[in-house]
Order: C-alpha cells, then sequence, then structure tokens
C-alpha cells in the first residue's frame, strides 16, 4: 500500500505531532508500506530529508508569530496534484488541519483519493488560552467542515472520540500513542544527574515537560510548585522545555532547574532521575510526555483528562483530578510529595500501565483505518462490485 503522509510539523520539530509520525513511519516501512511526505521546508536549510520516503515534497512555510520553529504550510492544489498524478497513493494522511491540510484535501477530492485525518492539536481550546474565547465555534465550525470531508478521523482517545461526536464530526475512530518501554525506563535512573541537581537518594525530584506557553496551565505549574515547595523544601524542581512562559515561570521559581529543549536521550534520564511528573495542561488530545513519564517509572500528578484520562487509575498507577479542579490539584500534589512510598509504589504501577501501549499495535491500527478508507473508496467507484 502507498500512503502519503501531510504534515506541517515533522521531525527535528520537537511536539507529539512530529513525534507520532515519525514513529509511525517507521512501523509502516517495517510493515512494507510505500511512503510520501508532503511537509513545510525546514527551519534549517541543511535538514535531512526524511528517513525511507519514496518521495519528499517540501513546500513553502512561514513560521507562526511567538513560535519560530512552529511552521504553516502553504501549497497550490495543483502542485499537489501534478505530485500524486505521477505517483498516485492509495490514501492520503493529512495530519494537521492548515493551509497545507486543507490544499491536500482539495487535491485529494480532485483526483479521487481517499483521506484519513488526524486530530493531534484542539485548536478551539487554544481560542481560550490566547485571549480570543469567541473565536472558538467559529474554529470548531471549521474544523468539523473540514474533518467530516474525510473517510475518518483518528483521535487519541475515547474520551475526545465521544466529544467530537457529539458535536456532529462523523466517522471518529481512536488511535491511541505508544511507548518504546527499552528507551523511556526507570533503568536510566541516573544519580550522577540528580547530584548535579543537588539532591540526594532519597529528596523527591518533581519534573514537568513540555512547552512553556499559555495553553499548558502555566500558572497552575507556578502554584502548584510553590506549594510543592514549601511543604518539602528539601524538593527539587527541573523543568524540561521552552516557550514565551520561560521568563516569568523562571523568575517565579528561581531554584528551579530549567533545561531548555534537550535531546531524547537526555530526556530519557531526566524523566528517569525524577519521582513525581507534575502536568497540569487541559489543551492535550493525548500528552505523550505522560505515557513516558510513566514508562520510566514516574507518579504522575495530571487532571482526567486526554492520556490523564485514558492511563491513569487514581491511587493505583497516578493520581487523576476532576479538570479545571485546581485546588485539588495543588493539595493531591502536596500531599504525594510528602509520601516517598506512595509515589514510589504509583512510580512502579504507572510502568506496568504504560506497557500496554506499543507502537506497532498503534501503527496496524493506523494502516487499518487507510486500509478501509481505499476499500470504502473502491465500493463507492464501483457501485456493481459492491
Amino acid at each position: 500500500m502507498r500512503i502519503c503522509l501531510v504534515s506541517e510539523t515533522w521531525s527535528p520539530d520537537i511536539n507529539g505531532v512530529a513525534h507520532t509520525l515519525g514513529r509511525i513511519s517507521r512501523e509502516l516501512l517495517a510493515l512494507g508500506v510505500t511512503l510520501q511526505l508532503v511537509r513545510p521546508e525546514p527551519v534549517d536549510a541543511s535538514a535531512a530529508k526524511a528517513e525511507g520516503m519514496e518521495h519528499e515534497l517540501s513546500v513553502r512555510g512561514m513560521s507562526m508569530p511567538r513560535y519560530k520553529e512552529v511552521r504553516i504550510g502553504w501549497a497550490s492544489v495543483g502542485t499537489l496534484k501534478r505530485l500524486w498524478q505521477t505517483t498516485k497513493p492509495d490514501a492520503i494522511y493529512v495530519a494537521t488541519e492548515g493551509p497545507l491540510g486543507w490544499s491536500a484535501l482539495r487535491a485529494a477530492e480532485k483526483l479521487d483519493i481517499p483521506v484519513v485525518s488526524g486530530w493531534h492539536t484542539n485548536f478551539d481550546h487554544y481560542c481560550q488560552d490566547y485571549g480570543v474565547p469567541w473565536l472558538a465555534p467559529l474554529v470548531r465550525q471549521r474544523l468539523r467542515h473540514f474533518h467530516n470531508r474525510c473517510a475518518a478521523t483518528l483521535v487519541p482517545t475515547h474520551q475526545q472520540a465521544r466529544e467530537l461526536a457529539t458535536a456532529g464530526f462523523e466517522r471518529v475512530s481512536v488511535m491511541a500513542r505508544g511507548i518504546e518501554g527499552d528507551r523511556f525506563t526507570p533503568d536510566k535512573r541516573s544519580q550522577e544527574l540528580r547530584d548535579s541537581w543537588g539532591v540526594g537518594q532519597h529528596q523527591p525530584v518533581a519534573l514537568y515537560v513540555g512547552r512553556l506557553a499559555p495553553e499548558k496551565n502555566l500558572d497552575l505549574l507556578r502554584d502548584t510548585f510553590l506549594d510543592m515547595l514549601e511543604a518539602r523544601p528539601d524538593m527539587r524542581l527541573v523543568v524540561v522545555g521552552d516557550g514565551p512562559g520561560r521568563a516569568s515561570l523562571e523568575k517565579a521559581l528561581p531554584d528551579a532547574i530549567f533545561t531548555g529543549f534537550i535531546d531524547s536521550a537526555q530526556m530519557q534520564t531526566h524523566y528517569a532521575s525524577a519521582d513525581i511528573f507534575v502536568f497540569p495542561s487541559l489543551s492535550e488530545t493525548w500528552g505523550n510526555v505522560i505515557l513516558e513519564a510513566m514508562a520510566s517509572g514516574l507518579a504522575v500528578v495530571a487532571y482526567r483528562h486526554a492520556a490523564g484520562a485514558e492511563l491513569i487509575s487514581t491511587d493505583h498507577d497516578g493520581v487523576s483530578i476532576p479538570p479545571g479542579d485546581n485546588q485539588t490539584f495543588r493539595q493531591e500534589a502536596v500531599a504525594l510529595c510528602q509520601q516517598q512510598a506512595r509515589y514510589a509504589r504509583l512510580g512502579r504501577a504507572a510502568r506496568e500501565r504504560a506497557l500496554a501501549y506499543r507502537w506497532p499495535t498503534i501503527a496496524q491500527t493506523f494502516l487499518d483505518a487507510h486500509e478501509h478508507a481505499r476499500h470504502a473508496r473502491g465500493q463507492l467507484s464501483n457501485p456493481a462490485e459492491a
């Protein structure tokens, strides 16, 4: 089978979409699937081509305001039609609903190629975080129009599938995310790294990993960390990531360690060398970092939302709090950091829970959705054979 992946983000971009597509593409190639890729030209002109692609089309791109690493792709319908007329894919996966995604959808419709879309980002939720809540209904309407023109929309959680179906989205299916349990593992815990943080073997380390931006609920992260420090003055706070909210967070948490972006190998060691993972965001569709933290043996404090709802059973393999209950979130985090035996127990159970999510299974779900879309389109094109 030949599938074309269309996305406005790809490695070496650091985000959940790029990570998910990179892992799925490697699994698909191992299954013998032929892949094409359409994406914006990388910011770094020397960046290598994506591995294993039959064809790669880099289109004109533009950086988002305040996020130079986030690119929007621009491609004419004609450009995409010429690519797909030369080497026609059996199905197209559109990961992002920006200008590039819309062009891909229109070109595919003209060539009668089925499109499967992904729901990777809650753009309507971002309207609240960036001060334009009145735009949210219009964004949701536009997204519904886009996805309902596709053969299927893949979402990461059952909760998301139910919410979208209730909002009028059609043909919604669930495709979770996976973890590499041999890379994200407690075995990579490093006392040398903990020594560099100034903590001994029995001092707790609370970790956050993610973009430092308004949609990540940074005010609650700040308040939670301050409460935890008051309860456990010997605790160390580590923040991995970068973004427009970093400066204010550094000012509020002067004793915390801010690493900025780090590479994958360092990331694995940072997870394993912490004890508690604090993640207050409500903007995720999934939240790969929760699964990575759980696989690394950390006790996670998160809202009962996205991966936090799908993966965590409270006080069995983590702590999940009803969405929006900031006071309880802070209280639960404070209680946990004072209970070493408890956070160690939750971390061990979290590891077992995370290992149920394997990338080969996720990739097969992805492939099955595209096979089904191709088969359904073939029946529509040949009604006598249906």
